[in-house]
């Protein structure tokens, strides 16, 4: 540190780190040959002579550097260091004890009492300017430190604050995503669809969905987009139109007919049409996978086309189960793709279940995977659940393999069950 000569009598210790300083001593002319001294360095300097009184001077005062006397009536010069580190301080104040002790165990007991530094009885001038721009150095560190300390702490609550911020719009965004699947059950006479939909954080790349064809045909579809988070959920968003339930005209999987009306549209030339939809419309890297089926109510005639999705879940009467499909190209990954499509033939008591590979690919706290062969075993012992009941007990049974109730991919699934034949009266 260098010190410099105050003019016309005022102190001007610039930027300096050390301004004001405490000199502690019950001697009297030991704190004037002191004061002299830092009050020709420039520094700012107060007086007391007993560790009481120096005690209500700092806690007006706040001195940044206390040279105080070891040996003193009352008070020690310990005593009042470990008193003086007890005070409230917004910067670290630096203490020199004056002794005359030089005893390796005297200056380590000063040192766990709180002091930085000592200087022998009588103070040399010289030493003690040196140890004060060493203590100076030590409290620049210190200042540095705490103003990116409050950086630090100030840029945090400004990440908090756009954080609680994102985290209530994500919220309200959930709720967006979820209502994109408005109806979660419905009872068609002689079948029933439940949808489940789940995302693994906020939202989710998944959909699922049902749309009317005639009186005696349904559309049901599951979708699950590449990624996760907000822009696959945007695609989602994008892809429920594609296939509305409340405007027609608008679902790809539908065409009109000569007379006014809608008829369904084969489901792998519907899922080609999305293909060229996201190839030519969509600027995105996000691709998905879906399976689309026409169900015919009446006859139990079901027709699917599966792109990329996992192979659907198909449980008889009997409770033997088996997946079904051929499992196909996702949807926009190449141009001018073409997509298969399936028949099965459902009888009553049989469901079917289109679901996403987060039901599938959920995994243990061993990393192993549920697969088909879990699903199967989840679907023969939940054989006498039947609707939004079995998507419940369906969502408790993965919890129970995963061991936690936080997924990491969503959850979706399509159930459709046709009822089983009355029972002979």
């Amino acid at each position: 540190m260098r010190a410099q000569r105050p003019e016309s009598g005022r102190v001007d210790a610039g930027d300096d780190v050390i301004r004001r300083v405490l000199v502690v001593d019950d001697s009297r002319a030991q704190r004037r040959i002191l004061t002299a001294s830092l009050t020709r360095w420039g520094f700012d300097v107060r007086e007391a002579e007993s560790g009481d009184d120096a005690l209500g001077i700092c806690a007006d005062y706040a001195p940044d550097l206390v040279l105080s006397d070891w040996m003193m009536p009352g008070m020690t010069g310990l005593e009042f260091c470990r008193a003086f580190r007890d005070m409230p301080r917004e910067t670290y104040g630096y203490f020199i004890l004056l002794t005359s002790k030089s005893d390796k165990d005297e200056v380590a007991l000063g040192l766990d009492g709180g002091a930085d530094d000592f200087l022998t009885k009588p103070v040399n001038a010289a030493e003690l300017r040196a140890r004060i721009a060493a203590g100076a150095r030590i409290l620049q560190m210190e200042r540095e430190l705490t103003d990116k300390n409050r950086l630090i702490t100030s840029t945090l609550d400004e990440l908090q604050s756009l954080y609680d911020s994102l985290d209530s719009d994500l919220i309200e965004a959930k709720k967006l995503q979820q209502s994109l699947v408005s109806e979660r059950y419905r009872d068609f006479g002689t079948a029933e669809v439940s949808l489940l939909l789940q995302s693994a954080g906020h939202v989710g790349g998944d959909l699922v969905g049902m749309f009317p064809i005639s009186d005696s045909r349904i559309g049901l579809y599951g979708i699950d987009v590449s990624g996760h988070g907000i822009s696959s959920a945007l695609m989602t968003a994008r892809l429920a139109g594609y296939l509305s339930s409340s405007v027609p005209e608008q679902n790809l999987a539908l065409q009109k007919t000569r007379v006014g009306g809608f008829a369904p549209r084969p489901p792998a030339e519907a899922i080609a049409m999305l293909n060229r939809v996201i190839m030519s419309e969509m600027e995105t890297e996000h691709y998905f996978t879906i399976a689309l089926a026409d169900v015919d109510l009446q006859s139990g005639q079901v027709i699917i086309a599966q792109a990329g999705h996992p192979y659907p879940a198909l449980q008889r009467a009997t409770g033997a189960v088996e997946f079904i499909g051929q499992g196909g190209l996702p949807v926009g990954l190449i141009d001018a793709a073409e997509f298969q499509q399936f028949e099965v033939t459902m009888a009553p008591g049989d469901r079917l279940l289109i679901h996403s590979d987060g039901v599938t690919e959920c995994a243990a706290r061993d990393g192993a995977l549920l697969d088909e062969d879990g699903l199967s075993r989840i679907l023969r012992d939940l054989r006498q659940t039947r609707g939004r009941a079995f998507l419940e007990s369906l969502i408790w049974r993965l919890s129970d393999f995963a061991g936690d109730a936080d997924f990491q991919d969503d959850i979706s699934a399509v159930l459709l069950e046709f009822r089983p034949d009355p029972m002979p009266g």
